[in-house]
């Protein structure tokens, strides 16, 4: 009988658990993992912050018990994988509640450690009223610290999905907010021409931009920045990015790739055939360009557990790159991506025409209707699509999953405005904007 261990316990590592049970019915799996809360929704914790989500075990989507009697499979919170021992085929477990530690063997092993937040090095950190919002307990932490200081000023650091999400619910607590960026434009994956569209609605409800400009120092009432302003501050949510959990990975000597993560290969395996990588930590590959590629997002984690079940159970699946699709709501708008960016596109020297549209999203004499900005580069000489933003009030979604799935499937630029998609006037127009760009994009 063929025995699994998972490291991590969230997203990828669930997954790939719950997937491998499904293929293989007798398989011994056990999953490990630090923390004291397993596969719960990460992506959900800043709106139960904000009281979007009343019921904060809503997001938890499972336990070791339930693991345990309905797919007879073992989880081990609060243990830690400190090290794999390649050539025995073990790893060294630690009970983080006790201190011991102990031996278990695999045949195959899977990480899926994740990512850590970072976090600068400034003074200041240690004043009680700086957080991170990378786990479940980072969440209780923020929530028990806004319960007891009821505070009224918040400063966000880092304009990302994370601290754009952050910025809207602690608004909705009623908190006065403000956002420090360190680039010239927030939410450096979109095209700047609509990031500065996301700027305008922060600043309509009342939230302060800094952007060009870090926190250097932080004291219990304010944030110091480096041009020289002081920021109201009685709480600080330091969203500056994350680094991949990658240091087993290194102490086992796998290769770490140039994007930072662990490499994998189209089945997602490390150099080690018996080890695979998922998630959060690991590097793949772009669709468009085979270039190396890191999406620290909740849907590859999810493929990718897939993938490497497939694989370990005998009915390999190759995947095929990724095209890092997502979306996030800014108040009233909403913002999705696909593919390569502006700034992508130009640092790779590719070949490229844009062709942008703006209007409803829906029938304009329907009463629900709002504006929407669709843009989308392609290559002028194969008329490829190469990638595809869109910033609007409603049918954001739609529209960019219409287009990656456009580009998964091979279409060009010119096929777009044959796509046959639904109308009705609560929802679109007899031509859609997508068809709308292929129009305009025909030469």
């Amino acid at each position: 009988m063929k025995k699994v261990i998972i490291v991590g316990a969230v997203g990828g590592g669930a997954t790939a658990a719950s997937q491998l049970r499904y293929y293989d019915k007798d398989m011994a799996i056990t999953v490990y993992d630090r923390d004291s809360t397993m596969s719960y929704a990460a992506c959900g914790t800043p709106y139960v912050i904000g009281g979007v989500i009343e019921e904060e075990s809503s997001i938890i989507m499972a336990n070791p018990d339930q693991f345990k009697n309905k797919r007879n499979i073992d989880v081990l919170l609060a243990h830690e994988i400190v090290e794999i021992d390649r050539i025995q085929k073990q790893v060294l477990v630690r009970n983080l509640s006790t201190g011991d530690e102990f031996s278990d063997s695999y045949d195959a092993l899977i990480l899926s450690p994740g990512g850590s937040a970072i976090m600068p090095e400034i003074a200041g950190l240690d004043k009680g009223n700086v957080f991170t919002l990378r786990s479940y307990a980072d969440m209780q932490a923020i929530q028990t610290f806004i319960d007891r200081e009821k505070p009224s000023h918040c400063v966000v650091s880092g304009a990302g999905f994370i601290g754009l999400e952050m910025a809207e619910n602690l608004c909705h607590l009623g908190l006065e907010v403000t956002i420090v960026h360190k680039s010239s434009a927030i939410l450096s994956i979109l095209d700047e021409d609509l990031s500065k569209l996301l700027h305008s609605e922060l600043e309509r409800h009342n939230i302060d931009v800094h952007t060009d400009a870090v926190i250097e120092k932080i004291d219990k009432k304010e944030a110091h920045l480096s041009n020289g302003k002081r920021l109201a501050s009685d709480l600080v949510i330091m969203s500056i990015g994350f680094k991949p959990n990658t240091a087993l990975a290194e102490q086992a000597c796998l290769s770490i790739g140039e994007t930072g993560g662990i490499r994998t290969n189209e089945f997602m395996q490390t150099d080690d055939p018996a080890i695979y990588a998922i998630g959060d930590a690991t590097e793949n590959s772009d669709f468009i360009t085979g270039d190396p590629k890191r999406v620290p997002l909740a849907v590859p984690a999810h493929r990718q557990a897939f993938l490497a079940a497939r694989h370990i159970t005998g009915s390999p699946i190759a995947k095929k790159g990724l095209l890092g699709t997502s979306i996030l709501k800014v108040f009233d708008l909403d913002a999705a991506m696909t593919g390569l960016t502006e700034t992508q596109i130009n640092e790779k020297g590719l070949l490229a025409k844009t062709v942008t549209h703006t209007g409803n999203s829906n029938a304009g004499y329907y009463p629900d209707h709002s504006k929407l900005t669709l843009k989308v580069h392609y290559n002028p000489e194969t008329r490829q699509i190469l990638g595809a933003q869109c910033v609007g009030g409603k049918g954001v979604d739609k529209r960019i999953d219409v287009i990656a799935t456009a580009i998964y499937g091979g279409l060009t630029i010119d096929d777009l405005q044959a796509l046959e998609l639904c109308y009705a006037p609560p929802f679109s127009s007899p031509k859609d904007p997508v068809n709308m760009i292929s129009y305009k994009a025909i030469e």
